[in-house]
């Protein structure tokens, strides 16, 4: 079996879109590669390290990574399990309309003449972004979405995902950005867990009060907040895939089904089983 796959799931004039999936098994650094064209890559299962000269940042579920164009990276699975992720390509006059100019860097972000390219390596996402991402790909893959409404929300994500009141920059310090993503693939190593704050302190190498809050500086929400969007984008990824939402809240570590059901809602604006019903294939009606 391939450690690498990639399924088209859309190709427009407007949007090129990707499931790609990495099975993990090489733990340490890639070769160095780089993609022709600017990607916006949406991690929705797993978690991996892209390294981009001495920098390292973390790929999961609640950021969107940017593989500017012409970029050579490399790519590490510290935490067993690899990665899955929605890749968008979208037609570069759109993406640079879509792009408020505070992501771009002082240049104007062009790397090439026919590239847009971003200031930073990555940006948080908020819930609605994850909804979309989940929406978008189990849409597309059931063949569910005609192409107009699954470029509608292809840009709708990109627009919210890139928007400056819809997403998060980390102003921190370097140190404590890597503090952070450590916390953070300690909790990509077992969602299900119900860890504790000193168990992820100890992990990292600091003490529990120094760890919330240089978490809540850095995210801008709290640690305990954060694993549950983790969890949270988990279910979007598998709802498709269970029948007893039961049973799903308890795979993924929640007290109760009564529990998982109204954290979903109050994070994505429906139930479990509202959002399975919209991405299930819609029965049409019989002729006469």
């Amino acid at each position: 079996m391939s450690e690498f796959s990639s399924h088209l799931l859309l190709e427009t004039p407007t949007a090129t879109i990707h499931d790609v999936a990495c099975r993990g098994e090489c733990r340490h650094r890639s070769a160095e590669e780089s993609v022709p064209a600017t990607h916006l890559v949406f991690p929705y299962r797993g978690v991996f390290v892209r390294h981009l000269g001495r920098s390292e940042v973390v790929g999961e579920a609640n950021q969107v990574l940017f593989f500017n164009a012409d970029e050579a990276y490399r790519v590490s699975h510290p935490v067993e399990g690899g990665d899955a992720c929605l890749s968008l390509l979208i037609a570069e006059p759109l993406l640079r309309e879509l792009t408020p100019a505070s992501r771009l860097p002082a240049s104007g972000g062009r790397i090439s003449s026919a590239a847009v390219t971003f200031r930073r390596q990555r940006l948080r996402i908020d819930a609605r972004a994850q909804a979309l991402v989940a929406l978008l790909r189990h849409s597309l893959s059931r063949k569910v979405a005609e192409t107009l409404e699954a470029e509608a929300l292809a840009l709708t994500l990109v627009r919210r995902a890139l928007g400056e009141e819809t997403s998060h920059a980390s102003g921190a310090s370097a140190g404590r950005q890597k503090l952070v993503d450590r916390a953070k693939l300690v909790l990509s190593s077992d969602l299900a867990r119900r860890w504790t704050l000193a168990e992820i302190a100890a992990q990292v190498g600091v003490s529990p009060v120094y760890l919330t809050q240089v978490f809540q500086q850095v995210e801008a929400m709290p640690l305990y907040r954060y694993q549950l969007r983790l969890r949270l984008a988990r279910a979007l990824d598998l709802l498709g895939d269970y029948d007893d939402l039961t049973r799903l809240s308890m795979d993924l570590g929640f007290s109760s089904h009564s529990h998982f059901s109204s954290a979903f809602r109050q994070v994505y604006g429906r139930t479990p089983a509202q959002f399975r019903h919209a991405i299930r294939p819609r029965c049409l009606p019989a002729r006469r």
